[in-house]
């Protein structure tokens, strides 16, 4: 009798828990990242490796892209370099300029067999098409700029006041904005973004991020085409709302806000946005869960226009420390 009571509260308590939070996602991403930092914090070489030779297992580009940073180690160049073609040669959507110099890079170190097959699918892919680049060299802030206004009114301004509006956003991103172990860091306290010299009309573009657990209010986001924005934040700020999970066209009115399920991983660890954006209409998947699924965006500063056609890329900070790291945008032409 008492095993019956006990399975019926438990059953009652079932009933009355969440169904929307699933804090770890089993998808490749999530994988890939899980190995990352597995492999950061092997003490042996031989544990690296093995953990390395799984990321082959994920197929995903940042992966290809992880291994590929890896060639120039003398102790994990073969396993790396497996890992590359393998992806590469699964995968001919990730082909650009940085795949194939990747593959040129790994073949010394493949064995006989994939060397061939590596050469031989590197003669088949095409010379001109560009893939995704690296706008975040991990070393410095080489592509970026500080934020001055809003697109509108920056079109508003003349050259020399742009200009000089320009210079006082820069000083102030040299402030606010760090590269730390190899992350674009927010340490500011102002909350201005930091924001690509390029434009970009329609693209596809991977960002990987992490939210300080210490932050007053662990918040961010990604601008697309200088408006704001796919959101970043806490899920347990229920406050403001956050338990919905990150990913969402959060500055949306009319059209759909809010991610269609949560797949943020805990507070403090990395998470893995890959986001494309066409038109007006934008997808969104968050540690490889499609959480925005071709939704149009609205133009936040002017809700009466379309979102612009081209601008720049920001990256969002609300005073609280973020990371960002790997961000590749692969532009759609």
């Amino acid at each position: 009798m008492h095993k019956k009571l006990i399975v019926a509260a438990m059953t009652l308590a079932a009933l009355w828990m969440p169904t929307t939070v699933k804090a770890y996602p089993d998808t490749p991403e999530n994988t890939f990242l899980t190995l990352r930092n597995q492999i950061e914090s092997a003490t042996s070489v031989k544990e690296k490796r093995n953990l390395l030779a799984q990321i082959e297992e994920t197929g995903t580009f940042l992966g290809m892209m992880y291994a590929g940073n890896l060639l120039s180690d003398k102790t994990l160049k073969k396993e790396a370099a497996k890992v590359v073609a393998k992806i590469a040669l699964k995968h001919p959507e990730y082909n650009g300029a940085n795949t194939r110099d990747l593959l040129r890079d790994a073949m010394p170190s493949l064995s006989r067999a994939d060397k061939k097959m590596t050469k031989a699918y590197l003669e088949t892919l095409s010379k001109d098409e560009e893939g995704f680049v690296s706008i975040f060299n991990g070393k410095d802030l080489t592509g970026w700029k500080g934020l001055v206004a809003n697109p509108i009114a920056r079109a508003q301004m003349s050259p020399e006041q742009l200009a000089q509006a320009q210079k006082e956003a820069d000083k102030l991103m040299e402030e606010d904005w760090k590269v730390i172990d190899g992350t674009l860091t927010y340490v500011g306290h102002g909350g201005d973004n930091i924001c690509t010299e390029r434009q970009y009309a329609d693209f596809e573009m991977y960002v990987d991020w992490r939210l300080d657990p210490s932050g007053k209010e662990p918040d961010a986001g990604v601008y697309l085409r200088g408006a704001p924005q796919v959101q970043i934040w806490d899920i347990a700020r229920v406050n403001v709302g956050a338990q919905v999970g990150s990913g969402g066209l959060y500055n949306n009115q009319k059209n759909c806000s809010i991610p269609s399920e949560v797949a943020d991983n805990k507070l403090g660890e990395w998470n893995s946005f890959y986001i494309k954006m066409v038109g007006e209409r934008v997808t969104v998947l968050l540690n490889g869960v499609k959480v925005v699924d071709n939704v149009v965006m609205e133009n936040y500063w002017d809700r009466s226009q379309p979102i612009f056609p081209r601008e720049q890329i920001e990256m969002q900070a609300h005073g609280s420390l973020v990371n960002f790291r790997d961000i590749y945008i692969r532009e759609i032409k």
